[in-house]
Parts: C-alpha cells; sequence; structure tokens
C-alpha cells in the first residue's frame, strides 16, 4: 500500500501557498495535478528527441515515432485494448466523442433511428448526440434519473422498455462529474448488444482512479482525457473495437492519413492512422505514457481504495453542516471521490471564492450539466473532488472552510 503522504512529494505544485496557506486542491474532476515523472518525461522529449512522427528517417524523427508508437501502445495495456491499433490519440474526451459522433453517426443514423443517453451526462456527452440526431433526422431518448437528488442512479426498469432495435447508439458516462454516480457500464453494455446498440462510454472521471478493461466492460467506444488521470493537457483517447474504426470515413482529413492521392480523390490509411490527420500531440501521448506507468506503479486498485477511503469521510463531515445538500448517491452508498453540494442562500461562486481565501481549491457551477441541474431545481453547486495526493486532513481544512462560510453568510 502506497505511504499517500510521500506520494504527495511527487507533485511539485502542491508545495506552495495561496493566500498564505498550503495549497489543498481539491478540484481533481476538472484537471488532476502532474507528478515529476510525467513533467521530466515532456521535458525530456522537447530537449532530446524533438522531431515530426512517421515522416522523417533522420534519427530524431525515428526516436519520436518510435516513443509516440510505444505511447499508443502502453495505452493500449492501460485499458486491456486487444490491439494498440485500437487507440486514436485525441485532443481529449470531447473531440473523442465528436469523432465518433460525426464519423459513425454520418455513416450509419438515419430518420427513424433512436439515439440513446442519459439525464446526467456531460455536455460533451450530450451535445455532440443532439447534433448528431439533429443531422440525420433521428430521435434522442434519455435514461431517467432515479431520485429527487439523483440519488437513485440510472433508472434501469426503464432502461429495459428503452432499449428497443430502434436504438442504434447508446451513449452513457462512466462516472458522473456532478453527482458521483458510478454506473454499471459493463451491464448496460450486454444490454444495449442484446438490441444490437452501438455503445459509447465517457470515461473522464473513472480513467487513472482504478482499473479500466475494455474487453471486460465490453463496450464499442471509451473517451477519455490525460489531463484527468496525472497526464498533460491537450491529449485524450478514443478506443474503438478494431472491426468497426476501419469502417469509419476519417472525421478530419490531411497529411498523414493517406495511402493514395490524386487530384480527385484520396484512399486513406487504416486505424489509426487515419484518424490521427497532421502534426500529433508527440509530447502529450508521451507523458500520457508516463502517466500510465506511474499509476500502475501506485496501483489502481490502491487508488480506488484512497479515493473510497476519502469520499466516505467527506460525506460523513460535511452531512453535519447546517443547511447543506448533497446531491447524488447517500452517504454510506458506493460513489466515485467526488461531492457536490450546495447551502441555502449561498451561491456556489461565493463558496469557491471564499474557500480560495483559505488556500482551498473547488469547482463551483453547472459543471457542464446544465439540464440535470434544472431537473434538480439548482442552479450550481460547489464540488471537491479528491485524488490520489489528497489526505484526511484536507477534508477537516475543507470543513473548517465552509464553518467560516456559513457563518459569514448565515450567522450558523
Amino acid at each position: 500500500m502506497p505511504d499517500w503522504n510521500n506520494v504527495r512529494a511527487d507533485f511539485p505544485i502542491l508545495h506552495q501557498q495561496v493566500n498564505g496557506k498550503p495549497l489543498v486542491y481539491l478540484d481533481n474532476g476538472a484537471t488532476a495535478q502532474k507528478p515529476r515523472r510525467v513533467i521530466d518525461a515532456l521535458v525530456h522529449y522537447y530537449e532530446r528527441d524533438n522531431s515530426n512522427v512517421h515522416r522523417g528517417l533522420h534519427t530524431l524523427s525515428m526516436r519520436a515515432t518510435d516513443a509516440y508508437e510505444g505511447a499508443r501502445a502502453r495505452v493500449a495495456k492501460f485499458i486491456n485494448a486487444a490491439d494498440p491499433a485500437e487507440v486514436i490519440f485525441t485532443r481529449g474526451t470531447t473531440e473523442s466523442v465528436n469523432i465518433v459522433a460525426r464519423s459513425w453517426g454520418h455513416a450509419h443514423l438515419k430518420p427513424g433511428d433512436v439515439v440513446l443517453t442519459t439525464e446526467f451526462e456531460h455536455h460533451s456527452n450530450l451535445i455532440p448526440w443532439q447534433q448528431a440526431a439533429k443531422a440525420a433526422g433521428a430521435t434522442l431518448k434519455f435514461v431517467p434519473l432515479l431520485g429527487a437528488d439523483g440519488e437513485g442512479g440510472l433508472d434501469l426498469a426503464a432502461l429495459d422498455a428503452l432499449l428497443t432495435p430502434q436504438v442504434k447508439l447508446f451513449a452513457f458516462t462512466h462516472i458522473s462529474n456532478t453527482l458521483g454516480t458510478i454506473n454499471p457500464v459493463a451491464e448496460l453494455c450486454r444490454r444495449a448488444r442484446a438490441v444490437g446498440a452501438v455503445t459509447v462510454i465517457d470515461a473522464a472521471q473513472s480513467i487513472g482512479h482504478g482499473p479500466l478493461d475494455v474487453r471486460q466492460i465490453g463496450c464499442d467506444f471509451l473517451a477519455f482525457s490525460g489531463h484527468k488521470m496525472c497526464g498533460p493537457t491537450g491529449i485524450g483517447v478514443l478506443y474503438g473495437r478494431r472491426a468497426l474504426l476501419d469502417q469509419l470515413a476519417p472525421d478530419e482529413t490531411g497529411g498523414g492519413i493517406v495511402v493514395s492521392v490524386t487530384y480527385q480523390d484520396a484512399t486513406w490509411k487504416p486505424a489509426p492512422e487515419r484518424f490521427e490527420a497532421g502534426t500529433p500531440n508527440v509530447a502529450g501521448a508521451i507523458g500520457l505514457a508516463a502517466a500510465c506507468d506511474y499509476l500502475d506503479a501506485l496501483g489502481r486498485d490502491q487508488i480506488a481504495a484512497h479515493d473510497t477511503q476519502l469520499v466516505n469521510l467527506a460525506m460523513k463531515k460535511l452531512s453535519t453542516l447546517p443547511g447543506i445538500r448533497i446531491i447524488g448517491p447517500r452517504a454510506g452508498a458506493e460513489r466515485s471521490g467526488l461531492v457536490s453540494f450546495a447551502f441555502e442562500g449561498v451561491h456556489a461562486h461565493d463558496v469557491v471564492t471564499f474557500a480560495d481565501e483559505d488556500g482551498i481549491a473547488l469547482r463551483g457551477g453547472h459543471h457542464c450539466n446544465q439540464p440535470l441541474m434544472r431537473k434538480l431545481g439548482l442552479t450550481s453547486t460547489t464540488r471537491a473532488s479528491f485524488y490520489l495526493y489528497n489526505t484526511t486532513e484536507e477534508i477537516d481544512r475543507l470543513v473548517a472552510s465552509l464553518q467560516r462560510i456559513l457563518k459569514f453568510f448565515n450567522g450558523s
């Protein structure tokens, strides 16, 4: 079991003060911090190997290409993909989902078809399907949530009725970025396969927080961002089953993806090259591979257990605060390492601003979940999200800060 206090030493950014207080970083749902190992991998690439990939015969280009393709193989191993060619490097989850929505959607959706998603999707796994359905004349439907605070998770009984043969694609999140709900993704994929629907999983909040095996899950596509798993910003992954990827036309065209070009036409390379037009984020891919190494060295099972310990303690202590409304799974129920809450009469932005005075980084707003907020009768929440370098002492500091905020606004 890692010594989590010692793990903090791996993250240079944590060793600073904000407003005269030691930094408590609890905005990991938005982005995770980077360990020295990842930072060093980026520096090494730019100082030693910086060159374009796949096109050059000189030494630097070949070294860069080997590192880039080595990163693809490392990510494939991290998610247990059957073939590195099933890993496409993108800018992040948003671009990954959009590739499927445009490429797969353009080729397969037609009037009368149904695209199914859920009521608690991040905008990045909602808007692309809105646009794809509109373009094809298809219908967008939603699996409802249970409970006034979304505490019951997805209504799986309603899902049975919604999963008809007209459903061509089912897109859903693995972990809700607002509620902390953990979806039974393997079960959802199994049900979708039974009616012939293609599945797309948004794994932005689950990647790096525990083991993730695309073959065990049984999904067709899965999207995630490197920056949420200690990797660099601007790099992400679209996993797709090879048989599906090779059926799709590229979403973006240009250099690097072609076998042959005439003045009138072009033919495409197989996946993954056909989806990576132009110069890729070579450094980002290398940094992402370093993040995979770092997380596996700690142990993803151990990271998940640490998340659970922190969120259970946070739920217990936050629940004692007067007037707090915590959304998502109730205390004692399974949830990811985040807690979203609201106080009547205190806007989330005020909570975040006052907490920052105490050196605590939180997230306040609608969390790119505007439809969900309206369904819950909220305009915003404050979110505390935990990761491997957070400690129980930081939760105590969070609670003390919130007590100070409540006293200022409500006198309680």
